[in-house]
């Protein structure tokens, strides 16, 4: 495993002087925002255009698009979607799903997103990380790890949307993709995905205690305190955010000044 970085720290005095991003996932099938538990049972939530926009207008920081069948079906249906957005939405936009080549890379960016998520594709082919970081720079490049617990302590990285095992340790594949030159990390407990039940912290915290770039933790939000916890505990620098916005739970705003109310800096 990689040497922890030493501009990182457990500290809560550390987590206070950083900027925490709260960032709308929003998973895409076909022309449809939708939301499973587990990464299963997909449930049509509506029109991921006006969601993103409306996101937008509440003060997200980020939008991450995520096309859940794009591997499965070996396509990415996005680009449409991604045009629209980006003429309404001026954010950053994280989009990933069915990316395989530098070429998927460079239709995406060139239809307005500023970020690449790759997953399956990576696993598979873990060259292809170099290959972004090389031609676009680091800062394009995030590698999701979909991570699932295969015993105390141990986890193992899923592809194709958590149907495939990989059978690689997902901390070490976490390493690997750094090592590969990835500019950030999106960790996804499948575990709790849609569960409402909080995050895995244990998770979260032996990554982002090992890790060089920036951490976004996903899974299992089902309040604004969840938030406040992958902040204190596991040290993220930023919260993908699906179930808790798009069911009308909590607004991004209420979800921000919750964290203000407790001394975490984000953008107002």
């Amino acid at each position: 495993m990689t040497d922890a970085s030493p501009n990182r720290s457990t500290a809560w005095s550390a987590v206070k002087q950083k900027r925490i991003r709260i960032i709308p996932r929003l998973d895409i099938k076909g022309q449809n925002l939708i939301k499973g538990v587990q990464l299963e049972g997909l449930r049509v939530v509506g029109d991921p255009e006006e969601f993103a926009k409306k996101y937008y207008e509440e003060g997200a920081d980020e939008l991450i698009y995520s096309d859940v069948v794009a591997s499965l079906y070996g396509r990415n249906s996005l680009l449409d979607i991604l045009a629209k957005t980006a003429k309404q939405v001026f954010i950053p936009l994280t989009v990933g799903g069915g990316i395989r080549s530098v070429d998927d890379v460079e239709a995406l960016l060139k239809c307005g997103a500023d970020k690449i998520s790759v997953n399956s594709a990576a696993i598979n082919r873990p060259a292809l990380i170099s290959e972004i970081s090389s031609r676009f720079g680091a800062q394009c490049c995030v590698v999701e790890v979909q991570a699932k617990v295969f015993g105390k302590g141990q986890w193992m990285a899923l592809y194709d949307n958590g149907r495939e095992n990989s059978d690689r340790d997902a901390i070490d594949w976490a390493c690997e993709a750094m090592e590969r030159g990835a500019g950030e990390l999106l960790i996804t407990s499948i575990d709790r995905d849609g569960s409402r039940k909080g995050m895995d912290l244990d998770l979260v915290s032996k990554i982002s205690s090992i890790a060089r770039v920036p951490i976004i933790a996903s899974g299992g939000v089902g309040s604004p305190s969840d938030v406040c916890d992958a902040v204190d505990s596991a040290v993220v620098d930023a919260v993908a955010i699906g179930d808790l916005f798009h069911f009308g739970r909590a607004s991004i705003r209420e979800v921000k000044g919750y964290l203000t109310h407790h001394g975490v800096d984000v953008r107002l």
